[in-house]
């Protein structure tokens, strides 16, 4: 088999893969749950390929995570589920219906305008998933109540922010920063009780609380906390990568280094750091 342009060989390779007795071994026993963790993981290097402006890499990963959805096609389709071509027909579909004001008649001429149009097609699409879900006998909505739109299988981190932004829509917010000070202060408290208390499920739940108020911090003072904890770990990332640099340029290991030597070298990365500005 040779590689190709043309997505049909991906999903050839895919289908041979996952050939009983022919295919590949590892392929063959994986299912939805076992790739999930894949997904993920190729979705974040596509993201990681893009913050560093790095189109070979971007390419490569791209491609990673289209073999990611077809791999899940082709085991929906052996489920008698649905099939690639399946896949490929509802985004085309739902793409056509949502811009009108492109493949229709819609006269939607502003930014303004093809938002409430957005919104209004939306509403219908999940009024049709509903009626589809019920004839499958699936009548639990996971997507019930006011923060039923916010998805629940995002990163933690953003699902907390998407859901004190829903939840600001309607009121239910801080005025300013301040008292969420109060509050991270209060969670800190309450995270050292616990922690006294020596219960390893309140310790959990106590930083939960923090992390959520963290969030909250950040969405009021603009710095998106995705964003934010992103820069710090690429800081410690330099910080420990010089650590690790002066260790190997003295004939040392990482290994065999006491806290008090690796402490000194990470404070002399964060002086060189406030040099450089």
């Amino acid at each position: 088999m040779q590689a190709s342009r043309d997505i049909s060989r991906l999903v050839e390779i895919m289908a041979a893969l996952r050939t009983p007795v022919t295919g590949c071994p590892w392929d063959l026993e994986q299912d939805f749950s076992s790739i999930k963790p894949y997904t993920i993981e190729e979705a974040y290097e596509v993201a990681d390929a893009i913050e560093r402006n790095d189109m070979g890499d971007l390419c490569e990963e791209l491609g990673d995570l289209l073999l990611q959805v077809v791999f899940h096609a082709r085991m929906a389709e052996e489920a008698g589920a649905f099939s690639f071509g399946d896949v490929v027909e509802a985004i085309t579909k739902k793409m056509i219906r949502r811009h009108p004001h492109v493949f229709g008649g819609s006269g939607a001429d502003t930014p303004e305008a093809v938002k409430l149009q957005w919104d209004d097609i939306k509403q219908e699409e999940k009024r049709e998933r509903n009626e589809r879900r019920a004839m499958r006998g699936i009548t639990e909505d996971f997507k019930a109540g006011y923060l039923g739109a916010v998805h629940r299988s995002q990163p933690a981190l953003i699902e907390a922010l998407k859901l004190q932004q829903r939840a600001a829509r309607v009121g239910f917010d801080w005025s300013e920063p301040e008292p969420i000070l109060d509050k991270i202060e209060e969670e800190v408290r309450e995270l050292r009780e616990a922690l006294a208390a020596g219960h390893p499920e309140k310790v959990a739940d106590e930083l939960g609380d923090l992390i959520f108020a963290m969030v909250n911090i950040g969405r009021h003072v603009k710095a998106d906390p995705e964003d934010a904890l992103r820069g710090t770990n690429a800081k410690f990332r330099r910080r420990f990568k010089h650590i690790e640099t002066e260790l190997e340029r003295s004939g040392e290991t990482l290994e065999a280094a006491t806290l008090d030597r690796m402490e000194e070298l990470w404070q002399a990365a964060k002086a060189i750091e406030r040099q450089l500005g």
